[in-house]
């Protein structure tokens, strides 16, 4: 996948560009010329489809290696199944690697989530999710120790004199710089499920 990463241009930090170029997979996956038609006849708008459509060509057919949270996230990305809920049309963003309780998604306005009786965008773009995973992997090379918390003792962190990092975009899920570590929030599934124990995070310490 050199020529995504290549493509990319300012939506992707040079990290996540690099981490596309090198553990980037391309997947063969079906044109999406077959199934406009096919959305078309099921009454889906067709700026919907035009968003299905630039999806596929941008991102379609990637696979990348797997995030340490939601089981590792889709296994590779690729549009389908439009959906109408009260926040507008959203669509698939690709099946999971392994059976989640919700789907991932790109929301009304373009967010990288998850769906299940509700939907909760986990970062503002698709680009975020794809820094995040590049974010994820770097650190995990780099940390001294490597630190998870679960459920309440999230709140156990302290991140006094930390710094959000807006590469990712976050929204229910959020990394933060230190000045000797990294830290990643996610409270995407708690929110989605409704099931508190389900937050979690990962502190990245004695970052070079």
């Amino acid at each position: 996948m050199a020529e995504l990463a290549a493509d990319a241009g300012e939506d992707l930090t040079r990290r996540a560009q690099r981490f596309v170029g090198v553990h980037g997979v391309e997947v063969e996956v079906r044109p999406f010329a077959e199934d406009r038609q096919h959305w078309l006849a099921l009454d889906v708008p067709a700026e919907v489809i035009d968003r299905m459509a630039a999806y596929h060509r941008r991102w379609g057919g990637l696979a990348l290696p797997p995030a340490p949270h939601y089981d590792g996230g889709p296994r590779w990305f690729e549009p389908d199944l439009p959906e109408r809920s009260d926040q507008g049309w959203a669509f698939e963003a690709g099946l999971p690697r392994t059976a989640v309780p919700y789907s991932f998604v790109i929301g009304p306005d373009g967010e990288f989530g998850i769906a299940a009786e509700r939907y909760v965008p986990l970062y503002a773009t698709i680009e975020g999710w794809v820094e995040s995973v590049a974010l994820a992997h770097e650190a995990f090379l780099d940390a001294e120790q490597v630190t998870k918390y679960s459920g309440d003792e999230v709140d156990e962190l302290q991140l006094d004199g930390f710094e959000p990092m807006p590469e990712v975009r976050g929204v229910a899920d959020t990394w933060w710089r230190g000045p000797d570590s990294l830290v990643a929030i996610c409270t995407g599934e708690a929110v989605c499920l409704d099931h508190s124990p389900s937050r979690a995070a990962i502190r990245y310490s004695g970052i070079r």
